[in-house]
């Protein structure tokens, strides 16, 4: 006998072992289709999961009405997917498109009101004080608005708000009412951005979509200085630059109306459905107050839209004081400021997202920390023009990039109320910090603008520091 004897198998061949244990994976369906697998071409037997694998088999389970799925995963909509987000993208952009007409038309509007009412830097400033009691308020209703009556309804309230603001200051009527329809033009307009924000931080690649959104603010803020200056320059009334921006909130009430109506009463059914009530919402909201996330997210954006409004509201004061440019020419100053933002929301914000938003945001603030002071201490009108535009540049992608790590940070029941918080008690600083300096002003003169600026910057950096990094959602 051999060495090594051959046992011989049985001619039907061996047998194909049971499974030892059974399994059945909840997270995915029961029959998965070929395409989501490619196979790699060279070698034609290694199966190689397609990078949208995941995502097409989490889109092709039916999501909930509340963004998640049964198991509890999160389904994150995109821009085209489900289509009439194409609208409400663009719903929410236009009606920033309009916040950002307002917010910079007040800088070239200031000499001619103070003119036509003979008021100073004190009492003009009071617009922004109103504005910002504006916003406040709008914090303690935004989120039980929507609970009660859904997202598109309330957005065509805070439209209608605005609306009512405009028409006051049209009819050009003692300053004291000129006054208080800033504040409910800051109350529509705290609405809007709050609900605007949370639909856009929710979307796939929730940086560009922010940016995008945010980047529609800083093109009103480009045409509304050039619409302004030219108007008054040419001796029409300094009001009717406002036929502008009445116009655009009619336009938003009504296609914020038909493109969110679908979705917030489905958001409505839900939140019956799980017997969410009022007082609930408001505890929520007020837990909110309490959250590092929150109150950081607030300061930080408070000292950001206060160094915004700032500049933008009284850089042409200095202009005129301080370098004695003519009111006519330097209006169009701001222009290029709004212009920075723009880009830079448009075209930085996707660079954001690759370099990551928590580094990327120290990098400009420091930058623009940087121009801003070479816009105080050169004494050159075409050079400060320029500075000033490339610290818009800078500034542009901080709003989109926050946002983000504010939304990663708030778990997403609590993301309207949260948001609410930080989009109305930050972005009152775009009017508090205006005000104070316009009372600086009055005492010292419009120089004061400068390092008012700057130590807003500094209080971004300390916010931005003691923020936590955030979990980056898989999109």
């Amino acid at each position: 006998m051999n060495a090594f004897e051959i046992q011989s198998l049985p001619a039907s061949g061996p047998s194909i072992p049971q499974k030892a244990v059974a399994r059945k994976y909840h997270s995915v369906p029961d029959a998965i289709e070929l395409n989501t697998v490619n196979w790699d071409a060279k070698h034609n037997s290694s199966p190689v999961e397609s990078s949208n694998a995941r995502n097409d088999l989490e889109m092709s389970r039916p999501a909930s009405p509340t963004g998640s799925d049964v198991d509890g995963v999160e389904v994150l909509q995109s821009f085209s997917n489900p289509p009439i987000n194409r609208y409400r993208m663009f719903s929410v952009s236009t009606q920033n498109f309009v916040c950002g007409l307002n917010d910079s038309a007040t800088g070239a509007l200031i000499p001619y009101m103070e003119r036509h009412y003979d008021i100073g830097y004190a009492l003009v400033s009071l617009i922004f004080v109103t504005t910002a009691v504006g916003f406040i308020t709008a914090a303690f209703c935004v989120e039980a608005l929507r609970m009660r009556i859904g997202r598109a309804k309330t957005m065509v309230l805070g439209n209608a708000i605005i609306v009512s603001g405009y028409v006051c200051i049209l009819c050009t009527p003692p300053w004291a009412v000129v006054v208080l329809s800033f504040f409910l033009l800051g109350f529509g307009l705290a609405t809007n951005l709050a609900l605007g924000n949370v639909f856009a931080a929710n979307l796939q690649d929730a940086t560009t979509m922010l940016g995008f959104m945010h980047g529609s603010y800083g093109a009103g803020g480009i045409i509304a200085p050039l619409v302004a200056t030219t108007m008054v320059s040419n001796g029409i009334l300094w009001s009717r630059f406002y036929l502008l921006t009445l116009g655009g909130a009619l336009f938003n009430g009504v296609f914020a109306g038909w493109s969110f109506w679908g979705e917030s009463n489905e958001m409505v059914q839900a939140s019956a459905t799980n017997n969410a009530k009022l007082s609930t919402q408001l505890r929520n909201m007020a837990k909110a107050f309490k959250d590092k996330t929150v109150n950081l997210g607030a300061l930080f954006i408070f000292a950001y839209q206060g160094a915004e409004v700032s500049i933008s509201g009284w850089v042409i004061s200095f202009f005129i004081a301080v370098r004695n440019g003519n009111p006519a020419s330097v209006g169009y100053v701001t222009a290029g400021f709004w212009a920075g933002i723009t880009l830079g929301r448009f075209v930085l914000s996707p660079v954001a997202y690759r370099v990551g938003e928590k580094l990327f945001v120290y990098v400009m603030v420091i930058g623009a920390a940087v121009f801003q002071l070479l816009v105080w201490q050169v004494p050159n009108v075409v050079g400060d023009a320029v500075a000033l535009g490339i610290v818009g540049l800078l500034l542009g992608p901080v709003y989109p990039c926050s946002v983000v790590i504010f939304s990663r940070n708030i778990a997403k029941k609590e993301q309207v109320g949260s948001l609410s918080v930080i989009s109305a008690f930050g972005s009152s600083g775009g009017a508090i910090a205006p005000f104070t300096t316009g009372i600086l002003a009055q005492a010292k003169g419009p120089f004061v603008l400068h390092p008012i600026a700057l130590g807003l910057f500094g209080v971004m950096m300390a916010c931005w520091y003691g923020l936590p990094h955030g979990r980056k959602r898989s999109e």
